[in-house]
């Protein structure tokens, strides 16, 4: 299918072929009649999107120092790559639509197949001939109302909302500032509530428009005081609200709202706009300065947005979706006019020259430019990138190239795995999955796949793919596993190799009856500094101590991997690396566990824990997870004891090897966490017909243990790693 991309190399807009999304639980997939370009948010990433680095980072100073520290602690080369592979993707544009529904989730009672549907948010809303978009960001167009007027949908939430905000009553007076597209729906809602209608823009003709939609009066910012209102405004009867929609880094509308505004007054900012407040105008007259979060309440809340659990009527009246529905309402009654907003309307495949016209490249004025869709074309599940070679299967033995595909094209995949994978000899990228097309064909095209989807079964049935990557959140990577198993495919996953028990047996069954690899990516394992270890402790006959110090850092409280749908917790997406690396060190397996968490004021009970194992061999091991630390330090030390010998490592740089009076010192200017090692054993055991890089049962016991990590702090006592399933 078709969609609009703002590529963020080259900063050009491009309308490429990407594929089709999937149907998801809890919303829609529609096909798309028409999108409206919302000039002033998307004017902005434009524009941001076609800086340089140095102008970027004077836009986001805080993300510099946030990439500094990294620099710090990760070292360059790791911060370069990840640099280099968000520079590498792409950015959908768009947030407005309207089109039909072509297919339903599960878990949505409330369309059907063929409805007319207005669509919101970005990445849901996009510019693109087909979307997946969540329920609660989705409503139905009413019976006279055509397209094109329906995908003003989200502007007209977002105008709505700051009416709201701005508690504007019948016969009040109120002034809009900037008369763009967001500017004129909220004059008309205005007129429509019964308000007296001020609006104010620099531009002529969009204050002649403003007249003819309604605005009791309309003029050009400068000629402001020689207006009949100024009077008003001179003796104290300004405007009970000012509404901010203009786009501008000017100081101009947040000093002219003050003026305009009457003492203790209303100052509503929706639109970007800078809003230094000249604080003697503001504090003389005690005005209230209130910003316009986007469409209502649910924004940015996932529960709301992604899954669909809706807030109680009686308790939040207006919501997104309750705004979007309400802003419809007033175009079907004709009370609010979106078709004179409408200057301009392109085709998809002219979007290009739509955004010339946006960032001024095309000299024409406009208010509102339309993209349209033609449904002529079949949509295809898969893009084709490259010449295909055909399928070759496998021999023991025999060496032959591997072929790859990959599911889930996540920021990691694309920075650490990806890059290191395609650089070993006898790999052809086949074909690669992900959930969101752009970043399956960016993601493809960068690194060489012949082809991309967003189905993962393409992948899965593809005969001349024989090793399937898996790199998706945490909650799919059993249910993949298995399915790639059943199939015939040898599997690497990322970790967590699951996220629960019974996940955990089921893929034991279905490995020990298929007959292929299957590797976690417990990378630590294969890093040089491990190697040195076992290799120092080879001769040992006592146990080893170990003390593995993790000082994570803090997540924001919305953070993926905190979902317990997705994400599971910090203790099964990231302890089970320092599981599997003490159990590698020991060459011994966990068999009891007991763990303690810190418990930190609005800290999330995982982020601070204290965690002991004890391995069959006697060994033992204390893991320190800590969010509570300086975010400077380096992330990792590791420390292991035994028969008068010790190794240390500081964050996969810098190792230390004692033994009795000797030294030796190891470093290396960038991290060495065994990545690219762990990715070279796999392959040359899928070539070779050998053994998996890491035993299963050290994969299965691991995995046990991190489980009775996160059990244990509930019934306060030792755990044992007791293996009862097929190993």
């Amino acid at each position: 299918m078709k969609q609009v991309l703002q590529d963020l190399r080259s900063h050009q807009v491009l309308v490429e072929e990407v594929p089709p999304p999937q149907c998801l639980p809890e919303g829609v997939l529609v096909k798309s009649t028409a999108s409206l370009i919302s000039s002033g948010t998307e004017r902005a990433t434009m524009t941001l999107g076609s800086k340089s680095l140095l102008g970027k980072a004077f836009d986001r100073p805080d993300l510099v120092r946030q990439l500094l520290r990294r620099v710090k602690t990760t070292g360059a080369v790791d911060v370069i790559a990840t640099v280099r592979s968000r520079l590498n993707s792409s950015l959908a544009l768009g947030y407005s639509s309207a089109g039909v529904v072509l297919e339903v989730g599960s878990g949505v009672n409330e369309f059907a197949v063929g409805d007319p549907v207005a669509c919101a948010g970005v990445d849901h809303a996009s510019h693109a001939e087909m979307n997946w978009v969540p329920k609660n960001l989705c409503v139905k167009i009413p019976s006279n109302v055509n397209f094109d007027s329906a995908a003003s949908v989200a502007l007209g939430a977002i105008a709505l909302q700051g009416v709201r905000i701005s508690e504007a009553k019948l016969g009040e007076r109120v002034a809009v500032i900037g008369l763009g597209l967001v500017g004129q729906l909220v004059a008309q809602i205005l007129h429509a509530g019964g308000c007296v209608v001020w609006g104010l823009d620099p531009d002529p003709d969009r204050v002649r428009l403003a007249r003819e939609l309604g605005a009791d009066f309309a003029c050009e910012n400068r000629d402001w005081e020689e207006s009949p209102w100024s009077a008003l405004c001179q003796h104290g009867e300004g405007a009970d609200a000012v509404i901010l929609t203009a786009a501008t880094r000017s100081t101009e509308p947040i000093e002219l709202a003050g003026r305009l505004a009457r003492d203790r007054g209303i100052v509503v900012i929706v639109g970007e706009v800078r809003a230094d407040i000249p604080r003697e105008l503001y504090y003389k007259k005690e005005l209230q300065v209130r910003f316009s979060r986007s469409y209502g309440p649910g924004r940015y809340d996932p529960e709301y947005e992604e899954y669909g659990r809706d807030y109680p009527y009686a308790f939040v009246r207006w919501t997104e979706k309750r705004n979007m529905e309400a802003f419809l309402e007033l175009v079907a009654q004709q009370k609010v006019r979106v078709g004179p907003l409408l200057t301009h309307r392109f085709s998809v495949n002219e979007a290009s020259e739509a955004y010339r016209l946006l960032s001024g490249e095309r000299k024409e004025k406009y208010v509102g430019i339309l993209l349209t869709y033609d449904h002529a074309s079949p949509q295809e599940k898969k893009v084709l990138l490259g010449q295909e070679s055909p399928p070759r299967h496998l021999t023991k033995g025999m060496g032959e190239t591997v072929g790859v595909g990959w599911i889930g094209a996540g920021s990691f995949s694309r920075a650490k795995l990806m890059p290191a994978l395609q650089k070993i000899s006898g790999v052809r990228l086949v074909g690669l999955a992900n959930a969101t097309g752009i970043s399956a064909q960016r993601a493809a095209r960068n690194f060489g796949f012949g082809y991309c989807c967003t189905d993962a079964n393409e992948i899965l049935d593809d005969p001349a793919i024989h090793a399937v990557f898996i790199g998706t959140r945490h909650h799919l990577h059993a249910s993949l596993v298995i399915a790639a198993l059943e199939r015939g495919k040898h599997v690497f996953v990322e970790k967590p190799l699951c996220v629960n028990e019974a996940e955990l047996n089921q893929i034991a069954e279905v490995y020990a009856r298929s007959g292929r690899l299957l590797t976690v990516g417990f990378n630590r394992r294969f890093s040089p500094f491990a190697q040195d270890c076992t290799k120092l402790f080879r001769d040992r006959v006592g146990p080893l101590s170990m003390l593995y110090r993790v000082s994570a850092g803090p997540l924001p409280n919305r953070h993926w991997i905190y979902d317990p749908a997705q994400g599971h917790g910090r203790v099964i997406g990231e302890i089970c690396h320092f599981v599997d690396l003490m159990g590698f060190l020991s060459s011994s397996l966990p068999v009891e566990v007991q763990a303690w968490p810190v418990d930190y004021l609005d800290a999330n009970p995982e982020d601070n824990i204290h965690v002991h194992i004890r391995f069959a061999d006697g060994s033992r091991g204390e893991i320190l997870y800590l969010s509570s630390g300086s975010s400077s330090m380096p992330k990792e030390h590791i420390e292991v004891f035994g028969q008068g010998q010790t190794a240390i490592c500081e964050d996969f740089r810098t190792s230390h090897f004692y033994r009795g009076n000797q030294h030796r010192r190891k470093w290396s200017f960038f991290q060495e966490k065994g990545h690219r090692e762990e990715l070279r054993a796999f392959v040359a055991a899928v070539q070779h017909g050998g053994e998996s890089p890491i035993p299963f049962e050290s994969l299965y016991t691991s995995t046990l243990a991190t489980f009775r990590v996160r059990e244990s702090p509930q019934c306060g006592r030792p755990l044992p790693v007791d293996v009862r399933g097929p190993v």
